[in-house]
């Protein structure tokens, strides 16, 4: 278990478990925009957005699904101890189906050399579904021509963190626990105009509004993260969509390992695309022992 693996070792090797378990990030600047928030509108103009930012962010999922498929990045930048590792991933998901697929590309040398002597590791198939998450060139052992099938609901971050990807869907419902919510006013992303909001959401509260397709997985990282509260950034087009949201995950340290801290953000764009994602036959999942690195 990833999480745990963070808490055991040292700053160096917790960061490397998380990275070859898949964990995705990019640097912010690689997503556009206004990282920390724009320029707004006026001093003194309020609008809808501003009136209304538990609404809107309560809503943001649903909007999602109306809105059906979509491109996304993904990104995961894991720190500990002072050593930092960037990953990241691009693909699609289908927010109606909870399902997606996505192409993770883990950073030179952070999972060690592959097959190849290369340093670096071949890029990770990842397929999104609910309660499940399929990898790909997963390494540690694991056949080229095999997936590894996890259970998310069973793990202890929810799959928040562990696959490298916070499943799209589940960033999307954290925004039902949002609370201490500001707006932080208009910015514009990629040539869309975004509304941008800070606050911090409760794990728990955002499990029990969750769809039925999320609630496992959230419910576990409710119970399995040692802090509640997820600070995060959301960014909301003129029509309620999410488009870009940045969480803060931090794992506790305790006498044997330092505190490790997840910035996990996700980019959304490209609406309406069609997605297809098959999931693997039950023949092609790998039932060996993965190697612990």
């Amino acid at each position: 278990m990833v999480v745990q693996q963070c808490r055991d070792g040292g700053g160096a090797r917790a960061v490397r478990a998380l990275a070859a378990a898949g964990v995705i990030a990019v640097t912010a600047g690689c997503f556009g925009g206004d990282g920390g928030g724009g320029a707004g509108d006026g001093a003194g103009q309020r609008s809808v957005a501003a009136d209304r930012p538990l609404d809107l962010l309560g809503q943001a999922a649903d909007v999602l699904v109306e809105a059906g498929g979509a491109e996304t990045r993904t990104s995961m930048e894991t720190a500990a101890g002072g050593t930092r590792v960037t990953i990241r991933g691009q693909g699609a998901y289908d927010f109606r189906k909870q399902m997606g697929r996505l192409r993770v590309v883990l950073p030179k040398d952070a999972a060690g050399e592959d097959a190849a002597g290369a340093g670096g590791h071949r890029p990770i198939t990842e397929l999104l579904a609910p309660g499940a998450l399929y990898m790909k060139n997963r390494g540690a052992g694991v056949p080229d021509d095999k997936w590894v099938r996890i259970d998310t609901t069973g793990l202890k971050d929810g799959n928040l963190v562990t696959g490298g990807v916070t499943d799209p869907m589940a960033a999307a419902e954290l925004l039902r626990g949002a609370a201490d919510v500001t707006y932080a006013g208009k910015t514009e992303l990629a040539g869309v105009t975004v509304h941008h909001y800070r606050g911090v959401a409760d794990l728990g509260r955002a499990a029990r509004a969750a769809s039925p397709q999320s609630r496992g997985a959230l419910g576990a990282a409710a119970k399995g993260f040692s802090k509640d509260a997820v600070p995060f950034d959301a960014y909301l087009d003129e029509d309620g969509r999410l488009r870009k949201v940045r969480h803060r995950f931090t794992f506790s340290s305790d006498a044997r390992g330092p505190e490790v801290s997840v910035v996990s953000t996700l980019l959304l764009y490209g609406f309406g695309l069609p997605v297809t994602v098959t999931l693997p036959d039950e023949d092609a999942i790998y039932t060996g022992e993965i190697r612990q690195g």
